[in-house]
């Protein structure tokens, strides 16, 4: 299911979600995110529930508490008045 996994696809929560990261690195069981203002984070492959149109989507159930803390304060550091 994963083979088409690579390094440098953006991770996704769910599907039409803002992107929460970057796979960094990658072995037969883990996979390294990096998370904006938050730095790398290993997680295990099988969180992994899809892969297509270079993005990973991720199973939020399977994420420790520490991962999805970093998730939800990635975007802190933007400036409102520049999105849109």
């Amino acid at each position: 299911m994963h083979e088409d996994l690579k390094i440098g696809y953006k991770a996704f929560l769910s599907d039409g979600a803002d992107s929460i990261g970057v796979i960094r690195d990658l072995s037969r069981d883990k996979v390294v995110i990096y998370v904006e203002n938050a730095g790398d984070f290993t997680i295990s492959r099988a969180s992994v529930v899809a892969v297509h149109s270079q993005k990973a989507i991720l199973d939020r159930a399977q994420l420790d508490h520490e991962f999805l803390q970093a998730v939800d304060h990635a975007h802190d550091r933007e400036d409102p008045r520049l999105v849109g």
